[in-house]
């Protein structure tokens, strides 16, 4: 029987790198765990990865700093919009205070029933922390967050979409949608996958904005990976989706961490499907106490190493 374990990683096109590794680290809090580049294309941007303590499937964003490239995208209707990150129930007073003190704007919100905070990243795109009681996931404790307020990870996806129905249609036939769907106001929203934290896909009716940028720049989510958890599901379940008739999805991608494939949902949103495989892994090429703090390579790049860095900008990721 095939399935969806949950949600895997969120990626971002941000704007500069260190303003990037600035934010998620001394403003969010979270732990720098991967610094790679893109494997795609000949342009040398870096791959950046923060997570919560244990870097979990589920609680992964990482970005791609394209400023510096001059790609620039724009954020629209028909394509993933906000990065929905579980804290602790009681936190929003503290991460409202923080994010003041770091002149970062934020909004309380009450959605779907639970209090959530509204803010931006540095490049514009929007994130919402979402208070959860008893996520089991272990948030980072650092950079001046306890773990009584520390990020757990993952709550979700926020898309807007011009159509919410056929996002629905998609959930419910093809990508594992469960239970009910919620709705309220212009919002919609359900769960996918058998996780209890972590995977639900809130719908925002959008006809208003232009179409977002799919292709990768500045400013504009670029895709959310779910956990297929085993190879063998991941291939039956690029099967299935592709026998319900959603056929622009790819072949599949070695990340080194992990394997995908990537397929493009009728709401616009670039899902991911992806894997933690036995060589992969965060620590595969770092010790789990040293993450984050090497330049990693692929070996088709290692021979580029030298060139590659000279073109990257300067990133100080240490104190």
């Amino acid at each position: 029987m095939t399935y969806v374990a949950g949600s895997h990683h969120v990626t971002l096109s941000v704007g500069h790198a260190q303003e990037d590794v600035d934010f998620h680290t001394r403003v969010l809090g979270l732990r720098f765990i991967k610094k790679t580049v893109l494997y795609d294309g000949g342009t040398p941007v870096y791959h950046l990865y923060y997570s919560n303590a244990n870097g979990d499937p589920s609680a992964v964003i990482t970005t791609f700093p394209w400023a510096q490239a001059g790609l620039y995208g724009i954020r629209g209707t028909n394509q993933a919009r906000e990065v929905l990150l579980s804290v602790p129930t009681g936190s929003l007073e503290f991460w409202s205070k923080r994010l003041k003190e770091h002149d970062v704007e934020s909004t309380f919100e009450d959605v779907f029933g639970g209090r959530r905070l509204n803010l931006r990243h540095p490049s514009g795109i929007e994130y919402v922390l979402i208070e959860v009681e008893g996520d089991p996931r272990e948030g980072f404790t650092g950079n001046g967050v306890g773990i009584e307020n520390a990020i757990h990870g993952i709550y979700g996806v926020g898309i807007h979409v011009f159509d919410q129905d056929r996002m629905v249609e998609f959930g419910q036939e093809a990508f594992f949608a469960e239970g009910s769907v919620e709705e309220e106001g212009d919002r919609a929203r359900y769960r996918v996958g058998t996780a209890d934290v972590g995977n639900f896909i809130e719908l925002t009716g959008n006809r208003t904005d232009e179409q977002g940028t799919w292709r990768y720049g500045s400013g504009a989510y670029h895709h959310f990976a779910w956990n297929l958890d085993n190879l063998e599901n991941q291939n039956e379940v690029k099967f299935d989706i592709e026998g319900a008739g959603y056929t622009d999805i790819s072949e599949l991608k070695d990340r080194t961490y992990f394997k995908s494939h990537y397929v493009r949902t009728p709401g616009g949103a670039l899902f991911e499907l992806a894997v933690t495989h036995n060589e992969g892994g965060w620590d595969c090429d770092e010790s789990p106490e040293e993450l984050g703090r090497a330049f990693m390579l692929p070996p088709f790049f290692e021979h580029e190493r030298e060139s590659i860095m000279a073109r990257l900008e300067p990133l100080r990721d240490e104190d």
